[in-house]
C-alpha cells in the first residue's frame, strides 16, 4: 500500500475524530484521558482496518488506485452526535478509480458493479472478523475492553452496511440483495447482541 502525506494526515486526523465521539460508549470508566485513550486504540484498529486493509488494499488488488479521504461534514456530525448519544461513523471514504489500465495502453478493465459491491463489501467484513476476534478473546482476558472492542467492530460493519448512499451498503445492495441481505444480518446480530 501507498501513502501520500495528506492522506496519512487526514487518516490521523480521521481517527483521533471517532475516537473522540467513541470515548463515552466505554462499558466502565477509566478517567477521560483512559477513556479516550482506550477508544483511540480500539476505533483506531477498526476504523484503519476497515478504510485501509478493507477497501484500499482490496481495491488496490483489484487494480485501481486507491486513496483516504476524509469528509469534514463527517467528521463534525461524528463529534455533534458522540455528545448527544449517537455516532455518526462515517468521517471519510476510500475513493478509486474504477478504471484500470492494464499493461498495455490499449487494456482497459472497468469495474463492474461486483467489483464496487466486493470492495465495499471488504470494509465491513474486515469489521466483522475483528469483531468475532475480540469477542472470543474476551472470554480469556480483559473482557470489558475486547467486548468494547467486539461492539465497536460490529457497530461499524452494520452502520456501513446500511443502504444508504454514501454508506457501503448501498454498493454491495446494487450488486447483489442476498449478499447484502446475509451481510447486515450477520453484523446485526453481532452489534444487538453486544
Amino acid at each position: 500500500m501507498k501513502f501520500n502525506e495528506r492522506e496519512l494526515k487526514e487518516i490521523l486526523i480521521s481517527t483521533v475524530v471517532l475516537a473522540f465521539a467513541f470515548r463515552n460508549f466505554l462499558p466502565f470508566d477509566a478517567g477521560i484521558l483512559g477513556n479516550v485513550t482506550i477508544a483511540f486504540f480500539v476505533v483506531g484498529i477498526n476504523f484503519l482496518a476497515h478504510e485501509l486493509f478493507g477497501h484500499k488494499l482490496f481495491a488496490q488488488r483489484l487494480g485501481a488506485e486507491a486513496e483516504y479521504r476524509m469528509w469534514p461534514m463527517g467528521l463534525l456530525l461524528a463529534l455533534v452526535g458522540s455528545f448527544v448519544g449517537v455516532v455518526f461513523a462515517a468521517p471519510g471514504a476510500v475513493y478509486f478509480n474504477p478504471v484500470v489500465r492494464g499493461p498495455f495502453a490499449f487494456t482497459v478493465h472497468r469495474f463492474t458493479k461486483k467489483d464496487v459491491g466486493l470492495v465495499a463489501l471488504a470494509g465491513p467484513a474486515v469489521n466483522m472478523v475483528l469483531g468475532a476476534v475480540f469477542l472470543a478473546v474476551s472470554f480469556y482476558a480483559f473482557q470489558g475492553l475486547f467486548l468494547f472492542a467486539a461492539y465497536i467492530s460490529f457497530f461499524m460493519a452494520f452502520f456501513n452496511l446500511l443502504p444508504l448512499p454514501p454508506l457501503d451498503g448501498s454498493k454491495v445492495i446494487a450488486w447483489s440483495l442476498p449478499v447484502w441481505a446475509v451481510s447486515i444480518a450477520i453484523a446485526a446480530v453481532g452489534y444487538l447482541l453486544l
